[in-house]
């Protein structure tokens, strides 16, 4: 006989850690999560940085679908590319969430003129170590599926997995979504000395 398993609700994750991560699949259920977790933490305000471009009409339509779902408790910024310079500047203590890291690699590699992946990525951690608020950061897992038919398919699908592993190892807490249900992979207790609360901290 299976033992029962409940998952955890969005309040269990309080208080947030300095860098949690959520990854998963296309409607997943991961960027619904990681507004709730943050609405339940305590804090009064919150930032959302929004890294979409509308492309087309459908992207337009998955934008405006996220913009109806919040409310004044969010402070709305749409970044699509410098989040390595933006990050370390939000206001200290206030949480803030990223979503996503995967549409922000796709505007890093289609931009004009071309960006040097790599150093984006190792920016982005390097940017993350001096943020002085609690961070949540949504991407997709693009790993699982077929293996691209075009080149840079495939070297997207490698630029993300290797986007994952970098912010992964940096963050405190790591949950993947299917479903809807969040599955914890990785959890570092709170450690108070670990807390980014200041510049001065």
């Amino acid at each position: 006989m299976l033992p029962s398993v409940v998952p955890p609700s969005p309040a269990d994750f309080s208080p947030l850690p300095p860098l949690t991560v959520i990854i998963g699949g296309a409607r997943s259920g991961k960027s619904r999560l990681a507004e709730q977790i943050i609405r339940v933490s305590g804090a009064a305000r919150a930032t959302y940085v929004a890294t979409a471009q509308a492309w087309d009409d459908e992207m337009a339509a998955r934008i405006a679908m996220h913009r109806e779902r919040r409310s004044g408790f969010w402070r709305t910024i749409e970044e699509p590319l410098e989040l390595s310079t933006l990050l370390p500047r939000v206001n200290p203590g206030e949480p803030v969430l990223v979503d996503c890291l995967t549409l922000w690699l796709t505007n890093q590699m289609l931009a004009d003129p071309p960006r040097d992946i790599e150093f984006a990525i190792d920016g982005l951690r390097d940017a993350l170590a001096g943020t002085y608020a609690p961070v949540v950061l949504v991407s997709n897992e693009v790993g699982l599926g077929i293996v691209p038919d075009s080149m840079l398919g495939r070297s997207f699908r490698d630029q993300a997995g290797r986007l994952n592993q970098v912010v992964s190892e940096a963050a405190d807490r790591v949950i993947f979504v299917a479903a809807g249900v969040p599955l914890i992979l990785k959890n570092i207790p709170s450690d108070p000395s670990r807390t980014r609360n200041s510049p001065s901290s």
